[in-house]
Order: C-alpha cells, then sequence, then structure tokens
C-alpha cells in the first residue's frame, strides 16, 4: 500500500513495525508537496531538511526497538501562528517578518514526543482574522476541490494540505471556526476542542478567550488519534484544564444506539438547500443507527455573531498592540518613536487586521465600553445558557457547518458582513467554550463538500466522537476528490 493512501494510523504502525521506514514517508509527503505546491499555495514554509532529519531520528528509534510513538512517522503541518524553534513564524503577516521564535508551542512538543513530523508551516489569513485565506501576506491558498475558489480560513492552508494529500494530519487554530469552517470547505474533518482541553503556549493570540488549537485529519478517527497526543494539562498555560478525558479514541466503537441527538433548527433556515439536506440526512443516518433524533430551537445561537465581531476584536486590539517595531519583526524608522510604531504598524498590518484593531479599540474605549463589550459579554452568557439548556434534552447537537458551499475568490472580500457571516454556525461554540467538529457528509453545489457539524458540552469530545464516527460511517457516495488527488484517496 502507497503511503499516500495509508491513514495516520496505518502509518505509524508501519513505521513502529518497519514495514515502512519514515524517511520513505516523509520522503513521498515532500515529493507531493513539490509537485501540487506551486499551484495551490498551501505552505508558507517546507521544512524538508529538518523533517528528513526527524524521520531518520525515528528511524533509529525504531532499528534500536524503541518506540517512537502513536504517530510514529507520521507527516503533519502546522498552521503558521504556532511557535516553532528556529523556525520563521509569521502568522502569514509581514509584520513578523525575520522572526524566529525561541521556543516551540506546547502542542509543537507534543506531536514530536508522539513520533510526528512537521513538513512544514501552513499559510493563514493574516493573524487568523478572515474565512478565505485571502487575507494573508504571502498570497491566498486554493481550494483543492476547486483552484477558482477559498479552502476556507483561517486555517486554509491546513485544511488544504490535508484535502490535497500531502499529508494525513495537520494542525489549525479556531477562534471562531476557523477550524470548522475550512474543514467543511475542503471535505476534511476538522476539530475544535473544549477550550483549556489543548494548551494554547505558543499560539500566537488573536482573541485568548476563544483561541482553540485542534487538528484536520482525513477520517475521524485520524483525528481522534491527533487530539489525544496533544491534550492535556500545561502549567504554561494558565486557561489549561487540570481533568481532561484522555481517551478519545476508545470511544469510537462505542456507537450511537439510544443516544440523544438534537439537529438545531435555526441553523437550518439560513443554509443553502443542499446544506439542509445534508443535515438532514446525517440526522436520519443517526437515527437509523439507533439515536434518538429530533429538532430543538435555541434562538440564543443566531446572536452570537453580533457579540462575537465585538469580542474578537476588542480582544485583539490588546493582543496585537505588542507589535510595536520594537522587540520583534518588522520595523520601520522614524524621527520619534511614536511615528516608527505608526509607520510599522500601518506597513506590517493588512486591511483586515487594521479593520479589526480599529474596531476592537473603539469597542473598548471610554464611553462605549458599557454599551458594547459589556453587552457582548451578557449575549455571551445567554448563548452558553442555551446550549446548557439543550444539554438537558440531548447528548449532542447537530447542525451544518457553514451556510454554503466554499465560495469563488474575491467573492466577498468588498463585503466584509458577507464574509462574517461565512461562520455564523461556527461562532456560538467558541463563545460558549464548548467543542465541535465537522465531518464531511455530502456533496453540494458545484460537487463541493459538505461538512455536518456536531457539537457537545464541555469536555464531551468522546460523546462527540461517537457521533462523529457513526456520521463519517454512513458519509453519502462523493463521486470525485481534490483536483490532482490520486484515486486511492477519493473515499
Amino acid at each position: 500500500m502507497s503511503s499516500e493512501s495509508m491513514s495516520a494510523f496505518e502509518i505509524a504502525d508501519a513505521v513502529r513495525t518497519g514495514v515502512i521506514s519514515a524517511r520513505t514517508v516523509v520522503s513521498r509527503a515532500l515529493e507531493r508537496i513539490a509537485s501540487q505546491e506551486g499551484e495551490l499555495h498551501c505552505f508558507n514554509i517546507v521544512t524538508r531538511e529538518e523533517a528528513l532529519a526527524s524521520a531518520d531520528a525515528i528511524d533509529a528509534k525504531v532499528s534500536r526497538g524503541e518506540d517512537p510513538g502513536p504517530l510514529a512517522g507520521v507527516p503533519v503541518a502546522l498552521k503558521d501562528n504556532l511557535c516553532t524553534r528556529g523556525i520563521p513564524t509569521t502568522c502569514s503577516s509581514k509584520i513578523l517578518e525575520g522572526w524566529l521564535p525561541p521556543y516551540d508551542a506546547t502542542v509543537v512538543e507534543r506531536l514530536r514526543a508522539a513520533g510526528a513530523i512537521s513538513v512544514g508551516k501552513t499559510n493563514l489569513d493574516e493573524f487568523a482574522m478572515g474565512s478565505s485565506t485571502e487575507n494573508s501576506a504571502f498570497g491566498p491558498t486554493k481550494n483543492p476541490w476547486d483552484h477558482s475558489r477559498v479552502p476556507g480560513g483561517s486555517s486554509g492552508g491546513s485544511a488544504a494540505t490535508v484535502a490535497a494529500g500531502y499529508v494525513p494530519l495537520s494542525l489549525g487554530s479556531d477562534t471562531g471556526g476557523s477550524i470548522r469552517q475550512p474543514a467543511s470547505f475542503c471535505g476534511v474533518v476538522g476539530v475544535k476542542p473544549t477550550y483549556g482541553l489543548v494548551s494554547r503556549y505558543g499560539l500566537i493570540a488573536f482573541a485568548s478567550s476563544l483561541d482553540q488549537i485542534g487538528p484536520f485529519a482525513t477520517t475521524v478517527a485520524d483525528s481522534a488519534l491527533m487530539l489525544e497526543s496533544i491534550l492535556g494539562h500545561d502549567p504554561r498555560d494558565s486557561t489549561s484544564l487540570d481533568k481532561v478525558p484522555t481517551s478519545i479514541v476508545s470511544a469510537l466503537s462505542l456507537g450511537v444506539s439510544g443516544l440523544r441527538v438534537g439537529v438545531i433548527s435555526d441553523f437550518l433556515v439560513d443554509a443553502d438547500d443542499t446544506v439542509v439536506d445534508a443535515v438532514r440526512g446525517a440526522a436520519v443516518a443517526l437515527s437509523s443507527a439507533g439515536a434518538k433524533v429530533d429538532e430543538v430551537a435555541i434562538p440564543e445561537l443566531m446572536n452570537g455573531l453580533a457579540a462575537y465581531y465585538l469580542i474578537a476584536p476588542a480582544e485583539a486590539s490588546s493582543n496585537l498592540s505588542r507589535y510595536d517595531g520594537v522587540r520583534y519583526g518588522l520595523r520601520v524608522d522614524g524621527p520619534d518613536v511614536a511615528s516608527m510604531n505608526a509607520r510599522t504598524r500601518a506597513l506590517g498590518f493588512g486591511s483586515e487586521v487594521k479593520r479589526r484593531i480599529m474596531l476592537g479599540t473603539y469597542v473598548l474605549s471610554a464611553g462605549y465600553y458599557d454599551a458594547y463589550y459589556t453587552q457582548a459579554q451578557r449575549v455571551r452568557t445567554l448563548v452558553a445558557r442555551a446550549f446548557n439548556r439543550a444539554y438537558e434534552q440531548f447528548d449532542v447537537l447537530i447542525g451544518p457547518t457553514t451556510p454554503s458551499v466554499a465560495f469563488g475568490f474575491g467573492q466577498k472580500t468588498e463585503d466584509p458582513l458577507a464574509m462574517y457571516l461565512s461562520d455564523l454556525f461556527t461562532i456560538p461554540s467558541n463563545l460558549a467554550g464548548h467543542p465541535a467538529m465537522s465531518v464531511p457528509f455530502a456533496l453540494g453545489e458545484h460537487g463541493l463538500p459538505i461538512g455536518v457539524q456536531v457539537f457537545a458540552p464541555a469536555l464531551g469530545e468522546p460523546v462527540m466522537f461517537q457521533v462523529a464516527n457513526a456520521i463519517e460511517a454512513a458519509q453519502q457516495e462523493r463521486s470525485r476528490g481534490p483536483v490532482g488527488v490520486s484515486e486511492s484517496r477519493r473515499s
């Protein structure tokens, strides 16, 4: 079997048992990247030499009879807002030009300890602010299914690397849907864990009370394996949870018989017909597998978008104040410190980042703080309470991940509100801090993938993955795969 068609589970098992070498697996991944990357632009940097050296180290462990870890030899890609020691971390922004982090993010350390091998840093909307990966200072990433369409954002590069068959796993970050939305657009699995389940140490902050790191994968099982490898308490992250579920993979075999599944009816009103059909199809599949399925109205969730676009920019305004031309990254000289700071930020930040900084600064300003920021936090509380009431009736909830399939380049760039509406269904779980994931289920308009979103209460990852696995098992037949991807990956 070619490593291109192997799951992360299969690659790790084959490397551990000596059936295939880690160097062979990584070399083939690098070959795939070289053959298509000029067209797709998934990566900001490909770390070829470092990856091959890591592969050789894994093979050396295997030859000594040591266990190299649950992700032995598995090639992975890292979103370029995760710090990597001595390797550029840009957040796809000019303002971090030339910066080499002096440390690794906790998730990077944990992947390395699990035997995974990073092959590079992926493109994103600048500082993770966007829904299409069109805001990158280094140019957009193309959707592997249709090169005229966006891959989603902000983790578009990470989603596209998996959809294109470069790697079986990648990491993204999700502040308002930045893992799940591109996962849906690119036809892969994307997981936003419970806030605090995965350490944010080394993740360059956008909105600290919302940001969370999670996996992209070709299968639900692979995403569970990756999540198990990175979760757990980290004393370096003050928001890291002490007690978390440690076994996600074991939940996959439990089935859904007897589980109570609620279909969020409010979300179906604002989604395209093909998206609604996919959600209803998933509901029927779950019912056939033994779950008790019913619709539930949670109207409070529809207020999440407005609250998010007050809270997130406010936190971004504070977090991004550190980019001042003094400590690291870009510096544009001026006659005095204030001029240098202003010139650096004017040249270093793109238009969407500037828009959100200005909005956030306004929201936090004297006279407007209570009217906007405080009110938004109250709405956030209402959203969390509404979820909790729903979970008194249901074990999990399902709904669409996105209102539509992937849209074309330039289609929404001139209308920020239309762009923001792409995250209408993903934002509520970030506000509540609950886990959610997108599972590819059907094809919609133009033969493009549609993801069904599964929601669970805080630390409800095991039951969330049970349901996601059942949805994947019942997945409707897809007639084709992304452009340039071999038939062996078109499942």
